[in-house]
């Protein structure tokens, strides 16, 4: 097992966590999982041109995004039902993998996770009350729609940064089932984040280790972690 793939893992499961919060709160469950299909072209033009699959998976993701958003903003029609209409005909499966990371990649990948991260806390509230209510939103001076871009870009970029070990398929689920476990047990705003991020690096960090016991790929392996607190959730209301 490689340690720096864990803690780039682990970083990266922390800004899907905070991410996810909100993606939950939005009702983009559905989009998350569609957006993320939105890389394999990406991916597919980049191997054909002989470039790294991460540069075209985040090309892609972040044309989607800002797609997704322009057409949000127009039509106001919900972002659950504009990704299932533009992601259908993607049914390929990428579960990700294990291998050799290069500093560059490290690098970005600590660059980029922080970044969501930071954007994240910074603007947790303004996203709430631009949910809440997008006119008191602009009468306190919030750009609207300039914080809804910017907080789907963070959101494509989540995704790319989870490709490389959980894959097209997964990673959407790391992004939501986290969060949806966290906004049941929490009881206000800043306990569902750091709930949601504490969960997904734990059950990350302990699906890479279980992995490597089992010679598996990580990705599965974690996301059937993530699903496993997620249901113990209802046994805890039950009792």
């Amino acid at each position: 097992m490689q340690i720096d793939a864990l803690l780039l893992a682990t970083v990266t499961a922390v800004a899907a966590g905070l991410v996810g919060c909100y993606a939950v709160m939005r009702r983009m469950a559905l989009a998350s999982d569609a957006l993320s299909h939105v890389a394999l072209p990406g991916i597919g033009i980049a191997l054909v041109a002989g470039l790294h699959p991460m540069l075209g998976a985040l090309v892609a993701l972040f044309l989607g995004a800002l797609l997704v958003w322009t057409l949000e903003e127009q039509t106001r029609i919900p972002t659950d039902t504009i990704m299932m209409s533009s992601g259908d005909e993607l049914v390929s499966v990428l579960f990700g993998r294990t291998g050799k990371i290069t500093l560059i990649e490290a690098a970005f990948t600590v660059l980029a996770a922080g970044r969501v991260i930071s954007f994240m806390l910074r603007e947790r509230h303004r996203l709430v009350v631009s949910l809440v209510s997008p006119d008191m939103a602009r009468t306190s001076g919030i750009n609207v729609r300039r914080l809804n871009l910017g907080y789907m870009l963070m959101f494509a970029l989540t995704i790319g940064l989870g490709l490389r070990n959980l894959g097209v398929l997964l990673m959407g689920s790391l992004i939501i089932i986290p969060a949806a476990t966290a906004r049941r047990l929490a009881t206000h705003l800043s306990q569902m984040l750091w709930l949601a991020a504490v969960i997904a690096a734990t059950t990350t960090a302990l699906g890479f280790l279980l992995a490597a016991h089992l010679h598996r790929e990580p990705g599965p392996v974690i996301v059937s972690l993530a699903a496993l607190v997620f249901a113990l959730t209802f046994l805890r209301r039950r009792a």
